[in-house]
């Protein structure tokens, strides 16, 4: 167990050095705390949610380690336990300990039974009556078999005879400043690598349950003689090992890329594959610390078999979508030899990965079905996980980020965009060429879309869940920077009326002048001084600071004074405040629809009595001299409906361009959060956050619909970050009113008129994809209908989303 690997900016990921060491132990040692850590026995595992609601295991149990170089006995030992809460004269419950350790090994505990659970666990090496705290307790290695008496983590310092300690949970007794993190019923706390630093917080993290005895299979190959399994024994030919949770023993490999900051390990790789193309020949191993090897050791590895799964916030080992890494942990590593010839790596090129990038299962688990490395990309991938591969030539499809990150694609003519990218044609349709390349010691390359990686760039397969699976790369190709230019549009005439969408990314006073500015020109040079822009997460006065404020004039008025002074005209602006903490978004912010309007061209028409409370009140569609209006302007559109809980309330407004009139609807339906992760092992992933988006779909379509009722020929224009794609049913129930399509169109999604291989607003881990529109009702006439990429497809944004524009005759 250790900490999440979700991301290059959580791995911190490690430069390539090395110490040369002829062995090395990684132990798991704890004593008292702020004692000096043990070198021999330690608590290495505790779970006690056995038997419990939702619990696998009947039993609770308490797993030691052995880190030193002999077996020691147990006599005279014991496990006790403290609840996490003692009173003043609290007594601790006492297990005597029989049996001995041998060096290197765990030793199980069975403890207590619940009610439930079904799996009785593998055959302890010793057994106990103790009843644990399912998510708060104290738990000690005793060298004595009296209870003990102290209550306070400075009074158990104390006492000599405890040799290690570990509190969990709410725990009043722990090591160190911090208790380990709290289990439940379906997890347990694991030490980190076997590193002890008397830090219960750190040394420990959260994971599935892995009660592991001492005799479990695996072992053998004392010395420095390999043991009986292979690392393609461990890999095996399913997604998760066959060997997940079991001690294995003197696994041979040659050390070929380390990591030594985040989670610090090191990768290595048998240099004599089996003929199995589902079979893994490489591992990573967890240390804990930074490892004391060096690229080209020939290793032997002692360990447990983990799979690990970074989780997310509220995820659990069950209910996660990420796919797992395959990892030995609490290692301890020989160096057998040193200055190995590193195994070739795999060259993946235009045919190497299958055209397919996830297998239709119905939502089912991948990790239920055999690796299959012609199924598809994750398939493939899984089949070569740790192990050195290499990529020739490639094309950047998704910008450097800060994290060392930029995604390429291995198949260049696989889903082209115009500039260079590589889209999204439909759902569940991945590109399967895209691979995210991950510098291993953060280096930032400032690569572009449409730039090259020249030569080869080589590493190893991890897997991460923004992109799924990636190459860690220790050597990286020669960048080739071809200068993608950004999008100018084409201004309209005169007689047009222009209307801009901009997702401006939670802009808020305290955004630096730059942002600002950067804006501004977007605005005046690229998107060609819009009449109306539609702006969408526009923060309040405080931005993300939670203290009631809803007001935004100072964030609107430092936007319109930055155009100003870049030589825009002074746009004015309407909209309404949404009600405190209820849009949804960054916490505080209060993000808000909001029209910016040249007053030199467009006329706002205001309607509704000042005293009407509008973010509350909806508007509504009337008639007025033969024509469609609106009862607010500006206003909202069913602002106290259920399907804008946590989201961003629709904002109307009527406007008069040379006489005629024009109603705007601006939006920014509810974010894709909670959705399963794509990359991940339930495929294809359920979008759950889609029927939220569906139903805000209907309600603008049905406003939409009114207006259209109240006068067939109303020129209407429907704008914003709709967090979904052309293809969508989302976009279809907003167009047509039905999830299917069937409907009568009411409405023309302009992002379909463009070339195919020009639909796209947003970059989202190296995919070019839809998320924001512009759509026109039938009368609308003399369009012409603009993308505007600035910002996604360049690692320096000035926000996440391209701008779009639209040039109409009302």
């Amino acid at each position: 167990m250790h900490p999440s690997l979700t991301r290059s900016r959580l791995r911190a990921a490690a430069a390539l050095v090395g110490v040369a060491a002829a062995t090395l132990g990684v132990t798991a040692a704890q004593t008292p705390a702020g004692a000096a850590p043990s070198t021999t026995l330690v608590v290495n595992e505790v779970y006690g949610g056995g038997g419990n609601t939702g619990a696998t295991l009947k039993n609770d149990f308490v797993e030691l380690y052995n880190a030193g170089t002999g077996a020691v006995s147990l006599s005279g030992y014991s496990v006790q336990y403290l609840t996490g809460s003692p009173t003043a004269t609290a007594k601790w419950s006492v297990d005597t300990l029989t049996g001995s350790i041998p060096a290197g090994k765990t030793f199980l505990v069975r403890e207590s039974a619940g009610s439930g659970g079904t799996d009785d666990g593998p055959t302890p090496d010793d057994t106990g009556s103790l009843s644990l705290g399912g998510t708060s307790g104290t738990v000690a290695l005793v060298h004595s078999t009296d209870a003990r008496t102290c209550v306070t983590s400075a009074d158990c310092t104390a006492d000599t005879a405890i040799t290690d300690l570990v509190g969990y949970g709410t725990a009043t007794v722990h090591e160190g400043t911090a208790d380990a993190p709290a289990p439940s019923n379906t997890t347990s706390v694991s030490r980190t690598g076997g590193k002890d630093t008397d830090q219960n917080g750190p040394d420990f993290t959260v994971g599935a349950p892995s009660p592991t005895p001492s005799g479990t299979t695996g072992g053998g190959g004392g010395g420095t003689e390999p043991g009986p399994l292979a690392i393609h024994d461990i890999q095996g030919t399913s997604f998760v090992s066959p060997q997940n949770g079991n001690s294995v023993s003197n696994v041979a490999g040659v050390v070929t890329t380390l990591r030594t900051s985040g989670s610090k390990g090191f990768w290595m790789q048998d240099p004599k594959p089996d003929a199995n193309p589902a079979t893994s020949e490489g591992i990573f191993v967890y240390t804990g610390s930074t490892p004391a090897v060096k690229v080209g050791d020939s290793v032997l590895v002692s360990g447990k078999v983990s799979d690990y799964y970074a989780l997310g916030s509220g995820e659990t080992l069950s209910s996660t979508s990420s796919l797992s890494v395959t990892e030995l942990t609490a290692p301890t590593v020989t160096v057998v030899a040193s200055g190995a010839a590193l195994p070739a790596p795999v060259v993946i090129g235009p045919n190497t990965v299958p055209d397919t990038y996830a297998p239709d299962l119905g939502n089912g688990n991948i990790e239920k079905t055999p690796i299959t490395p012609t199924r598809s990309a994750l398939d493939y991938y899984e089949s070569v996980e740790g192990m050195r591969v290499e990529v020739d030539d490639v094309r950047v499809v998704g910008p450097s980020n800060s994290y060392g990150e930029q995604y390429v694609t291995t198949k260049p003519t696989q889903a082209a965009t115009y500039r260079g990218g590589t889209e999204l044609l439909g759902e569940n349709r991945t590109p399967s060429g895209r691979l995210e390349v991950a510098t291993l010691d953060g280096t930032t390359l400032g690569l572009d879309v449409g730039d090259v990686l020249t030569g080869a760039t080589t590493g190893v397969i991890d897997w991460s869940t923004y992109g799924g699976y990636v190459l860690d790369a220790s050597t990286v190709g020669t960048p080739q920077h071809n200068h993608l230019a950004p999008v100018t549009a084409k201004a309209g005439s005169k007689k047009q009326l222009s209307i801009a969408t901009y997702n401006v990314e939670n802009l808020a006073p305290g955004d630096s002048a730059d942002k600002f500015t950067a804006l501004a020109k977007g605005v005046i040079t690229n998107l060609a001084t819009p009449d109306i822009v539609a702006l969408e997460e526009i923060q309040d006065n405080d931005g993300a600071t939670d203290d009631g404020t809803v007001a935004a004039d100072t964030t609107i008025t430092k936007l319109t004074n930055a155009i100003v002074a870049a030589g825009g005209p002074h746009y004015d602006y309407r909209l309404v405040d949404p009600v405190n903490d209820q849009d949804g978004g960054q916490p505080g912010g209060n993000i808000r629809n909001v029209f910016l309007y040249n007053p030199a061209r467009v006329t706002f028409v205001d309607r509704g009595a000042p005293s009407v409370d509008r973010s509350v009140t909806g508007t509504q569609v009337t008639k007025t001299k033969g024509a469609a209006a609106l009862t607010l302007s500006p206003g909202r559109i069913d602002p106290t409906n259920p399907v804008w809980t946590s989201s961003r309330k629709p904002l109307a407004g009527e406007f008069r361009f040379q006489g005629k009139p024009v109603i705007v609807v601006a939006n920014h339906f509810d974010a894709k959060l909670g959705d399963q992760n794509s990359d991940g092992r339930f495929q294809y992933a359920q979008q759950s956050s889609q029927t939220q988006r569906a139903g805000q779909a209907l309600v603008v379509h049905d406003f939409v619909a009114k207006i259209l009722a109240a006068q067939k020929s109303a020129d209407v224009v429907v704008v914003g970050d709709l967090n979904d794609y052309q293809f969508s049913s989302p976009l279809a129930v907003l167009r047509t009113g039905s999830a299917d399509g069937s409907g009568t169109p009411i409405l023309t999604d302009l992002i379909t008129t463009l070339p195919v291989d020009q639909q796209y607003t947003y970059v989202y881990n190296g995919v070019s994809q839809v998320l924001d529109h512009i759509l026109v009702t039938p009368k609308v006439r003399g369009v012409t209908y603009q993308v505007v990429h600035v910002n996604a497809e360049f690692n320096g944004q000035t926000s996440d989303h391209d701008p779009q524009v639209v040039d109409i005759r009302p």
